[in-house]
């Protein structure tokens, strides 16, 4: 029973935990929640630009965007932090100080674009051709057709993909500690470390995986939930359109011309 009870106390110390916990709702979790959904929004913005330009005829838009996505895709999320973060730090010193979050969030956003671009694209390039053919039949131009016609509905097929990176950043936000963080900056992660590198003990460092699992599983959650809503509306929509289809093909189904 020694070893049991040793894991027990090991990770399951509630005075540990207990003394963690006030920390980690008034300064680790604001941390974490600013990095991931400031870097989502960026990254969003950052990722749609590179869909566009990965889908343009245009040949010096199309491959510095397959170039970029490569690039970052490639590299470890660990790596980018470390090379944006350490590269850039005079830059940082003379901007803004030695708040490292700035560049925490440009080096999130800068992965978080690779993927989502590829996301986004898949979304746009996934909706009907017929659709792009029949708004330039109204008098739309080819922007205006892809802004207000295409991208909404590609946007809407990937919204589940969409989220699912935004877990990605809520999780790769723990990274952001290697830039080095004063007390007042520490994310959940960092919290945690500290405190099981202080006590010998790791529970802290549980209950800051329990603070990441509080805000993934719901996110996951909201995915399953949208992606079944639009798998049922498609499905539905084809049943329709194979009702009418079946209709029309009835005998005097068109008006009643037969009779």
């Amino acid at each position: 029973m020694d070893p049991l009870r040793t894991l027990w106390e090991t990770f399951f110390d509630w005075e540990s935990m207990r003394e963690a916990l006030p920390e980690m709702l008034t300064v680790g979790l604001p941390n974490t929640l600013i990095l991931a959904v400031s870097a989502a929004l960026l990254g969003s913005v950052l990722g749609m630009l590179l869909a566009i330009a990965g889908i343009s005829r245009t040949r010096w838009l199309r491959w510095p965007a397959r170039v970029y996505t490569d690039v970052f895709r490639g590299l470890p999320a660990a790596a980018t932090i470390l090379l944006i973060g350490v590269g850039l730090a005079p830059l940082g010193m003379q901007v803004w100080g030695p708040n490292p979050y700035p560049l925490g969030i440009l080096a999130l956003s800068l992965i978080a674009a690779a993927y989502i671009g590829e996301i986004f694209r898949s979304g746009i390039q996934s909706v009907e051709a017929a659709q792009l053919e029949g708004a330039r039949a109204l008098g739309f131009s080819w922007g205006e057709a892809m802004r207000m016609v295409i991208i909404p509905q590609g946007v809407r097929r990937v919204l589940p993909a969409w989220v699912n990176q935004l877990i990605a950043l809520i999780k790769d936000s723990s990274l952001v500690y290697f830039l080095g963080l004063v007390a007042s900056q520490r994310e959940l992660f960092r919290i945690g470390q500290d405190y099981a590198a202080t006590t010998g003990n790791e529970s802290a460092l549980l209950l800051a995986g329990l603070f990441y699992l509080a805000l993934t599983v719901p996110l996951t959650h909201v995915v399953n939930a949208i992606d079944a809503r639009l798998r049922h509306g498609r499905l539905a929509t084809q049943l329709a359109d194979e009702i009418d289809d079946a209709d029309l093909a009835l005998p005097g189904a068109a008006g009643g011309s037969g009779r």
